[in-house]
């Protein structure tokens, strides 16, 4: 199984970036796979941004609410971030991350709910 994040740059406060995620070796179509991204700034731990759970429910921390969408192609095996408004703070290393949905104890924003993550990459915004 492989995650692959792409997307990542350098770009200005208020400017615009989509982040991909492709899962190799997940069949998004014949499992249920919840996906998430998490992000960790320099010298920060790692945070959950946003997540969407195999049922399409969507669910986003407070700081990128109103600036973030997540969606997923499941007949692509890829999801999306689509990070808008972007700020200085955006600034960090953001990673995806895949669990089966059909396994019990989920809890979306605790990475280790996470069964696969993905590399990374890097989103820089300066003001």
């Amino acid at each position: 199984v492989q995650l692959q994040a792409s997307g990542g740059g350098s770009v200005h406060a208020g400017d615009s970036l989509s982040l991909s995620c492709a899962a190799y070796g997940l069949d998004f179509s014949r499992s249920r796979y919840h996906m998430a991204w998490f992000r960790q700034a320099p010298g920060k731990e790692r945070e959950f941004v946003t997540a969407i759970t195999a049922g399409y429910s969507t669910y986003f921390v407070d700081s990128v609410k109103g600036r973030f969408s997540i969606s997923r192609d499941n007949a692509k095996n890829t999801v999306y971030l689509q990070m808008n408004s972007l700020k200085p703070e955006d600034t960090a290393v953001h990673y995806c991350a895949s669990r089966n949905g059909l396994r019990v104890g989920y809890r979306h924003t605790v990475a280790g709910s996470y069964d696969y993550w993905g590399q990374g990459t890097l989103v820089t915004v300066s003001s």
